[in-house]
Parts: C-alpha cells; sequence; structure tokens
C-alpha cells in the first residue's frame, strides 16, 4: 500500500548520507547544546533536523534520515501534513493565546467534541486539554479521586505514565526516570502485568490478572482504590502487549468494584496500532482515556477525556491551566483528525504492521539475539537476549541501533531492561523508505 507523503515542496522521500552521521555542522550544534542544555537532558541522536516530513529527517548537514521514531509516536500523519500547517498558519494570525478559562475559542470545544465521539464508548463524555502525556494523567487521577472520594492509584509493572512528581511515582522504570528524585506521591500501588514473554507460567493473562486482583484486594482493599491506570501496550516498558484476556478482566474487575478504569493512550492513541485506539482490541471501554502525543502532530497538546458523571464531579476551576487547548495546538489536532479519516490512516497503520511483523519474525527466525518479537499496527518491537537464554541484552540494542544511526535510519531504544528496539515510523511513511529501513536493520542485526 502506497501512501501520500507530506515534507512541505520538494522534499525528497529519500535516504541520503553526504556526511558521516552526526556530521560537522550538528557536532558544532552538539557542542552549544552541552554548554547551554543540562546535562540531564539527553539526546538519542545529534543530528539537529532543519526539514521533516513523510518517512525521512533532514539534518543540518544536508543527510537526510529514514525516520522510524515519529519523535516518539508524535508525527503519526508526518511533520508538515498540509491541513496541520494551513490550520496552524492562519490561526497563528488570528491570535495565538486568550486563555480558555478567561475568554474561550470555538476550536478547543470543537476538539473536545471530536474526542467526546471518536473515544471508546457511546455513554455520554466530557473532554479538556492540557499540555502534555503527564499532566493528562495527573488530571485522570484528580478527577478519579473526587468522583469516587478514595486515595489508591494501582499502576502496573513495566508502565511508564510521565515525569512528574505523581506519573514518575506512576512509572515503573528507575533509571533513568526516578533515580535521585524521590521521595515519591503516596498511595500508589504497582501491580503484575501479564507479560507474555518473561511470565513464568503458561496462562499468563488469568494467572497475572488474578494475582494483581489478588494483591489489590487484599493488600490496599478495593474499596480504597480510586483508580486503576494502564497502557493498553506498555510503551517506554517495551512495547510490551498484555496476555488476551488480561484487560479485559482488570477492567471487569474496576467495574464490579466502582474503581475508575483509565485508559494511558498517550503512546498508543490516534491510529498507531492500526485501530484509533488500542483498547478496542479487545473492546475495552475505559471509564476515562487519557491522550497526547499523536493528537497534534507535534504541537504541545493532551486530553483527558471521560464518563460526564465523573468529569462533571469537579468544582468549576477545580480543571484547567493557563496554556491548555492552546488555540494553535487545537487548530492541529482538528488537522490531525481530518488528516487520519481522509488518507485512511488507521488502515494503513495496520498495513504497516503487515509489512514489519513479518520481517521482524524472520530475522528472529534467523538469530538467536532476538527473543521476542511483538506489537500492533505501526508500533512493533524486537526484545534482544542473550542468544540460548532469556537474559536481557541491552549491549547489543545500543550496538545495533548505533549502526542503524550510523547507516541514516532513526531507531529507539526502549524497555525496563533497555534491551528492546522500537519501531515507530510515520503512518504516511512511503513503502520504499519503510522496506529500505528494515533492509538497514537487518544488516545491523547480522553484524551485531
Amino acid at each position: 500500500m502506497t501512501t501520500t507523503a507530506h515534507g512541505g515542496p520538494g522534499l525528497p522521500q529519500e535516504r541520503r548520507l553526504v556526511t558521516e552521521i552526526p556530521g560537522p555542522k550538528s557536532r558544532e550544534m552538539f557542542s552549544r547544546k552541552q554548554s547551554a542544555v543540562p546535562a540531564g537532558v539527553g539526546t538519542t541522536l545529534p543530528v539537529f533536523v532543519t526539514k521533516a516530513g513523510g518517512g525521512v529527517l533532514v539534518d543540518a548537514d544536508g543527510n537526510s534520515l529514514i525516520d522510524f521514531g515519529s519523535g516518539i509516536a508524535v508525527t503519526n500523519v508526518g511533520n508538515a501534513a498540509p491541513k496541520v500547517v494551513e490550520r496552524v498558519q492562519n490561526q497563528v494570525a488570528d491570535f495565538t493565546h486568550t486563555c480558555f478559562m478567561i475568554t474561550p475559542y470555538e476550536s478547543y470545544v470543537a476538539v473536545c467534541e471530536k474526542l467526546n465521539a471518536i473515544t471508546p464508548g457511546d455513554h455520554e463524555k466530557r473532554t479538556f486539554l492540557v499540555n502534555s502525556g503527564a499532566e493528562a494523567v495527573e488530571n485522570a487521577v484528580k478527577v478519579a479521586r473526587l468522583a469516587t472520594g478514595r486515595p489508591a492509584v494501582v499502576a502496573f509493572d513495566h508502565g511508564y505514565h510521565g515525569r512528574t512528581l505523581l506519573t514518575m511515582t506512576l512509572t515503573a522504570k528507575n533509571m533513568p526516570y526516578k533515580q535521585g528524585f524521590g521521595p515519591y506521591a503516596p498511595e500508589v500501588y504497582r501491580m503484575p502485568l501479564a507479560y507474555p514473554y518473561r511470565w513464568p507460567g503458561e496462562n499468563v493473562a488469568e494467572e497475572a490478572a488474578a494475582q494483581a486482583i489478588d494483591q489489590i484486594t487484599k493488600q490496599i482493599g478495593a474499596e480504597n482504590v480510586a483508580a486503576v491506570i494502564i497502557e493498553p501496550i506498555a510503551g517506554e516498558g517495551g512495547f510490551i502487549v498484555p496476555a488476551k484476556g488480561f484487560l479485559p478482566r482488570i477492567a471487569e474487575f474496576c467495574k464490579a468494584n466502582g474503581i475508575v478504569f483509565i485508559a494511558d493512550e498517550i503512546q498508543t492513541g490516534f491510529a498507531r496500532t492500526g485501530q484509533m485506539f488500542a483498547c478496542e482490541d479487545e473492546g475495552i471501554v475505559p471509564d476515562i482515556i487519557t491522550t497526547a502525543k499523536g493528537i497534534a502532530g507535534g504541537l504541545p497538546l493532551a486530553a483527558v477525556t471521560g464518563r460526564a458523571e465523573l468529569m462533571d464531579a469537579v468544582h468549576a476551576g477545580g480543571l484547567g491551566g493557563t496554556y491548555g487547548g492552546n488555540p494553535v495546538a487545537c487548530e492541529a489536532a482538528l488537522g490531525v483528525l481530518e488528516t487520519i479519516e481522509e488518507e485512511g490512516l488507521v488502515e494503513r497503520a495496520r498495513a504497516i504492521g503487515d509489512v514489519m511483523l513479518p520481517r521482524l519474525r524472520g530475522l528472529q527466525e534467523r538469530f538467536g539475539i532476538i527473543g521476542d518479537v511483538r506489537g500492533r499496527g505501526a508500533m512493533t518491537a524486537i526484545e534482544l537476549v542473550v542468544p540460548g537464554t532469556k537474559d536481557p541484552n541491552p549491549a547489543a540494542a545500543s550496538e545495533i541501533a548505533k549502526r542503524c544511526h550510523a547507516e541514516g535510519l532513526v531507531v529507539l531504544t526502549a524497555g525496563t531492561y533497555g534491551n528492546v528496539l522500537r519501531f515507530l515510523p510515520p503512518l504516511v511513511i512511503p513503502d520504499h523508505l519503510l522496506d529500505e529501513g528494515l533492509t538497514i536493520l537487518e544488516k545491523a542485526v547480522s553484524e551485531v
């Protein structure tokens, strides 16, 4: 299947290396970065981008790299989708800000109406807009606590929910997200995730759900739990797709005990997995869904969408923020939603998965270093191990990524053990670049 590549006029959809990676101009800028920006703000690949679109990133040295990262699942519709560009340009010319809580504007309401309509479930919903995924998660928990009058929040092993105090607490991985930043927020509890590749038993979904429910019941008390929050596919934790049946069982338990079920769809949302939202795969209807990343084509925007009775429980003034639902970002989001619908990007994500997963499984058959291949749609990953074992092999993941970068393919690492390579190509990537990127990956794996 082919698709339209967006990159502004005249941006060739090709891999082109004119210098080493990174080149001299990028290295010069990186030295400026090091003297101006704290070391704690890391960089995966220090090439400084000047243009991007379709399936490529063009750097300051004129190199054109294939993009298998999408800015961490943000540029699903590409970096310069025409409808996003047009709407943003028009809005900037009209006004950039009023603060929706002071004098509102229609685009904020239009985004909320759209999200109420397209998120799972036909119940009455309300949406409000904030700036980032972490802010959306914090607000979802606020709503759940106020609406239920309960304090406790349950998260899961391998989960990632953000870097603020509460969301850092909800996040499972210590390094680099939590190390040295404690003490953490109270009343957060962590439960086992149905991680098929690493679960010790055979009935993964049943055993993991039973264990989680037993621990919630015995250690916290279901009547004390305001919310359970989970990513339908664990993102930073390693693109772990929970065993079928696990999510529905947890959702049923929540419903039976008056617990708010929050689906964190920040990385999985907006067509990324071959469905508009990943929880649709097993028919999950969350009480609250948090979205960000792919929502606005790269502009800062996030949303909390939930059952009307939960959302309306909050007193006037209890939700909001100066920049939440910025009008420029709202117009971008409307352009993103139009693009997804008009260009069939839900189906395109499935087509990308139909290309990537068989190629990755073929690699797994050839090389014992790949322990697991997983994912859905355009959200796929390989887990690297010491051959003949399930011991995590982060060194191999790092080396493969390094070789891909040198050849002009942007890939990202992930995973609790740092041993996962995750692939998030833009949904508008042309077929030939998808194929070429996979060929570069195959070469890197074979060499390592």
